[in-house]
């Protein structure tokens, strides 16, 4: 990954210089805080670029962690959504669609981010090597774990995904941060590769992390269309599972962040780099046109109900969010009405 990789070293110094971030600070945690969204064109919005790499190679190869148990379901969901990345020729609005919009991101020599996430390999931590408490810190001391048991270690065109199944409980999970995104350091792990955590909420949080499939239950309101005693007419995954289809949104929020600001140092708005509002932050709870105020927007329903906005590889149907759009300076997604 020439663009990454190259300028690694060069920004080693200004990215190690910033101390392992408090919970408050570390970098495109997708969480809760209360923040504009920006459905509509705005000029209040300033999105900058602060001169460090994004993920710009030709082909980014993209391995997964499987921390804890998964069904072969889970990880089919998954697999497919990340293979829809990289696939043009889908009926639109398609995944491939959506992630034109993060790719409109570009470094200092003018590379676009990459337009193909390969899927290069899988590690499967069943045995939960450190345990089912984590710590945000851990997931790197994951990521080590792997490596040194076969999962290739690639700081070139590398990228990292830990996926924590539903009985590990980490560290501001359901309380603060569905997902968050960072870099790794060579101390811990022996080279710097950025790296994303998601956890599976549908056992400990569906109606914070899997919202709109799921009501959270500190609205303390019943769910649209139900009451108290029971009964609503919430958003169905297009799925099955309302775990694993929040799960995808949050992914691809933390892809879009990770690609566009893998050292912390590249495309985000505000002035303070430990607390970066990143493009996908910037639009939480946006996917379709109209969204706000806990509304999602237009979205599509197939022919069970399922609600999505676009459409994956295998006939697959997904609901993510959208991301920042810098050329029309608003929340955008390929199933934009306007």
């Amino acid at each position: 990954m020439q663009n990454l990789h190259g300028l690694l070293c060069f920004f080693l110094v200004s990215a190690m210089a910033y101390p392992w971030r408090s919970q408050a600070q570390e970098a495109a945690g997708l969480g809760f805080r209360q923040a504009k969204n920006y459905e509509g064109s705005s000029d209040l919005v300033n999105v900058q670029y602060h001169m460090g790499p994004v993920l710009a190679s030709p082909v980014v190869n993209l391995y997964i962690i499987w921390y804890g148990q998964w069904s072969r379901t889970q990880q089919a969901t998954v697999r497919d959504f990340v293979h829809s990345i990289s696939v043009p020729s889908l009926p639109h609005p398609s995944v491939s669609d959506w992630w034109q919009t993060v790719r409109l991101y570009a470094d200092q020599t003018g590379s676009n981010i990459t337009g193909k996430i390969n899927l290069a390999g899988e590690f499967h931590d069943a045995g939960y090597s450190h345990g089912r408490v984590l710590a945000r810190t851990t997931m790197q001391s994951i990521i080590k774990s792997a490596a040194g048991r076969g999962m290739p270690l690639d700081p070139r065109d590398g990228a990292y995904l830990v996926l924590t199944s539903g009985d590990v409980s980490v560290q501001e999970f359901c309380r603060a941060v569905c997902g968050f995104h960072y870099f790794t350091f060579p101390t811990v792990v022996g080279a710097i590769v950025p790296y994303a955590w998601v956890g599976y909420s549908g056992t400990q949080c569906p109606g914070m992390c899997a919202y709109p499939f799921a009501w959270p239950t500190y609205s303390g309101k019943p769910p649209p269309g139900g009451s108290s005693g029971g009964g609503n007419n919430l958003m169905k995954p297009p799925n099955g599972d309302a775990g694993m289809d929040g799960m995808i949104s949050v992914i691809a929020h933390e892809l879009a962040e990770m690609s566009s600001n893998p050292l912390v140092n590249a495309w985000y708005a505000g002035d303070d780099p430990m607390n970066p509002t990143e493009i996908a932050d910037l639009c939480l709870g946006i996917y379709g046109t109209g969204a706000g105020g806990g509304y999602v927007g237009q979205v599509m329903k197939d022919t069970w109900g399922d609600g999505y906005n676009v459409n994956g590889v295998k006939g697959r149907k997904f609901l993510v969010q959208w991301v920042w759009n810098p050329s029309r300076r608003r929340c955008f997604g390929p199933n934009a009405m306007d």
